[in-house]
C-alpha cells in the first residue's frame, strides 16, 4: 500500500526540510545554510498542500543565564513588612528620643554655664542700720579685709539702685524700693586655682562685723544640681520607654515578615540556608527601615530646636517670657555637640531594629525547628 508522498500515486513529490533532523547539525549538505541550536530558523513555505504548525512554536526560549534575573532581589522584600506604616511608627519614636535628648542636652548645658557662673562668684550681705552712714564704712570696712584674702580676684560694691533691681522680680519695679532699707551686697570674684576656705573668711567677718554674713551659694548650686538630675532622670525613663516601645513594634514587624516569607525561608531550608543567612537578611532590612527612620525624626526633631526662640517668642507675645526661657534653657539652639547627640540616638535606634529583628528571627526559626 502505497503512502500519500508515492509519485506514481499522487504525482506530489515530499517536502524539502528547511534543517536537518536532530544530531545533523554542523553539516551542511543542504542548498539551506547550517544551522545551529537555539536561532531562529525561518521556514519556507512549501507548495505541499498540507498545512503544518506555526513558525512560534519552532522558536526557542531566550537565553538567560541562571540566577541573573534574580542575582540582586533581596529575599525580604520591602512591601512585606508594613513598609509605610513602620517607617512613619520608628520615624515619630526617633522624633520623640531626640527631642527629649535634646532638651536634657540644653537644661544641661544651661544649669553648666549656671554653676560656673555662682562658682566663681560669692556674697557678702551688709544688714543695713539706723545710720547710713555707719553701713556705709562698714561695707567699706568689709571690702578692705576682703580683698587681701586669699583667691580673691575682685571685690565690688552693689549699689542700692542694683540691690533693688535685684528684688524687682518678686516684688516688682517700683520707685519705693530705693527707699527701703536693702542690706548692702558686696560681690566677690574668686579665682577658680586658688579656692578660699568660705569657714575660716565666714568666722572672720562674724568676729569683726557681726552685721556682716558670707553666702558661698552653695545652697543654689545644691537646688541647681537637684532639678537637672531630675530632668536628667526623666529624660532617661522616657528614653527607655521610647526605646521598650520600638522594641515590641519591631517584634512585632518581625513576625509578620517571617509569616509573610514563609515560603521563602522554607524554600532557602530546603536548598541548604543556615539561620544565619536568614537572619542577616532580615537585619539588612531592618536596618535599613531604621536608619531611614531615624534620619526623618531626627531632622524634624533639628527643625523644632532650630526654630524654638522664634516660636516661644510668637507664642509668649512678650519678652520677658522669653528672657526667662532663655535663662532656663539658654537660646534653645543645639550647638556641634548636640546635633551630635541627636546623630547618636539614631545610631542607637538603627541598631535597636537590626538587633532586635535578629534576635526575633532566631527565635523563630529555633521554635520551628
Amino acid at each position: 500500500m502505497s503512502g500519500p508522498y508515492d509519485d506514481d500515486r499522487s504525482g506530489r513529490t515530499p517536502p524539502t526540510l528547511s534543517h536537518p533532523p536532530s544530531g545533523t547539525y554542523g553539516n551542511p549538505t543542504l542548498d539551506e545554510p547550517a544551522t545551529r541550536p537555539n536561532t531562529r530558523e525561518t521556514l519556507e513555505p512549501q507548495n505541499t498542500g498540507h498545512s503544518r504548525p506555526s513558525d512560534e512554536l519552532y522558536l526557542p526560549a531566550p537565553s538567560v543565564e541562571p540566577g541573573k534575573e534574580h542575582a540582586n532581589a533581596p529575599i525580604v522584600q520591602a512591601g512585606s513588612v508594613t513598609g509605610k506604616s513602620l517607617t512613619l511608627v520608628i520615624s515619630i519614636m526617633c522624633f520623640l528620643a531626640c527631642l527629649t535628648a535634646g532638651a536634657v542636652y540644653l537644661i544641661n548645658q544651661s544649669a553648666n554655664a549656671w554653676l560656673r557662673d555662682i562658682s566663681t562668684e560669692v556674697t557678702v550681705q551688709v544688714e543695713p542700720s539706723d545710720d547710713a552712714n555707719q553701713t556705709e564704712q562698714t561695707v567699706k570696712k568689709v571690702v578692705d579685709l576682703l580683698v587681701v584674702q586669699p583667691g580673691v580676684l575682685d571685690v565690688r560694691i552693689l549699689d542700692a539702685r542694683e540691690s533693688a533691681r535685684l528684688l524687682e522680680p518678686w516684688l516688682g519695679a517700683s520707685k519705693e524700693l530705693a527707699n527701703l532699707p536693702i542690706p548692702r551686697l558686696i560681690a566677690i570674684e574668686l579665682d577658680r586655682n586658688v579656692e578660699p576656705n568660705f569657714t575660716s573668711l565666714n568666722k572672720v567677718l562674724q568676729e569683726q562685723f557681726p552685721t556682716a554674713t558670707l553666702d558661698d551659694h552653695r545652697h543654689w548650686q545644691n537646688q541647681i544640681r537637684t532639678v537637672t538630675r531630675s530632668f536628667a532622670i526623666g529624660g532617661i525613663a522616657i528614653l527607655l520607654l521610647v526605646g521598650a516601645a520600638t522594641t515590641a513594634i519591631i517584634v512585632s514587624a518581625t513576625r509578620s515578615a517571617m509569616a509573610s516569607n514563609r515560603e521563602i525561608v522554607e524554600v532557602l531550608h530546603f536548598v541548604g540556608a543556615t539561620d544565619r543567612f536568614i537572619a542577616r537578611e532580615f537585619e539588612k532590612h531592618f536596618l535599613t527601615l531604621g536608619i531611614r527612620a531615624g534620619v526623618v525624626g531626627a531632622f524634624f526633631a533639628m527643625a523644632v530646636f532650630f526654630l524654638m526662640p522664634s516660636l516661644m517668642e510668637l507664642l509668649a507675645g512678650g519678652t520677658v517670657t522669653l528672657a526667662e526661657f532663655k535663662r532656663l534653657v539658654g537660646t534653645g539652639v543645639l550647638d556641634a555637640p548636640g546635633y551630635l547627640l541627636l546623630a547618636l540616638v539614631v545610631v542607637v535606634i538603627a541598631a535597636l531594629c537590626m538587633l532586635t529583628s535578629r534576635f526575633g528571627v532566631f527565635r523563630i526559626l529555633t521554635s520551628q525547628n
